[in-house]
């Protein structure tokens, strides 16, 4: 890990989300079995692993990783839901936390939680932007998520509501659009501005 005062980007390590392994089917209840696992970023692989994962009907059972020199065994907790069923999550091996994302930062021997590498340690790839820059990348996620790649750009108009999709939820999210891409504008005018000021 860094010296206590370099803060590093959790992005830049590994993560291991137990819900993505879950839909991905390679997580199942009463089943037990190794596999792999792969990161990639920005489509070229970035690290290959072994996985083993034991999740037996009667207990929470455990998931085992090996990558490199790491050979992390991660105990699971089952908690029941409200209506029927369970939900599954690592227990953090330093906070003891229940939780549903691990994190392995540049420099890590381990994987934890978010909350095991402490503020100092750690942060968010967000956390390293500005207010610019995180309202123009959420408009952007908005404007993907709502009509895909061709509606990226804030100089097209809104993205259409897409099928499925209900129109209150449609309307909030426009409006959150519209706020972030305020921000954007403001932004821009004041370079405008600046740049005007000085010529």
């Amino acid at each position: 890990m860094p010296r206590s005062r370099e803060r590093v980007r959790l992005e830049a390590g590994l993560k291991i989300d137990l819900n993505v392994l879950l839909c991905d089917g390679r997580v199942k209840r009463g089943q037990s079995g190794r596999g792999t696992i792969s990161w990639s970023r920005g489509g070229e692989s970035v690290a290959d692993g072994s996985l083993e994962v034991c999740l037996p009907l009667e207990s929470p059972g455990w998931f085992a990783l090996k990558l490199g020199s790491l050979d992390q065994r991660i105990q699971l907790h089952a908690a029941p839901r409200h209506f029927g069923g369970e939900q599954l999550y690592f227990v953090c091996p330093v906070t003891g936390r229940r939780v549903s994302v691990l994190w392995l930062p540049p420099g890590a021997r381990r994987f934890a939680s978010r909350l095991a590498w402490g503020r100092r340690q750690v942060a968010y790839g967000s956390q390293f932007e500005t207010p610019h820059d995180r309202a123009l990348s959420a408009a952007q996620e908005i404007r993907y998520e709502l009509g895909g790649a061709i509606f990226v750009s804030l100089d097209d108009a809104a993205p259409p509501k897409p099928k499925g999709m209900h129109w209150r939820t449609y309307e909030a999210k426009i409006k959150r659009l519209k706020r972030y891409e305020a921000v954007c504008l403001q932004h821009d005018m004041t370079l405008l501005a600046r740049l005007r000021g000085g010529i």
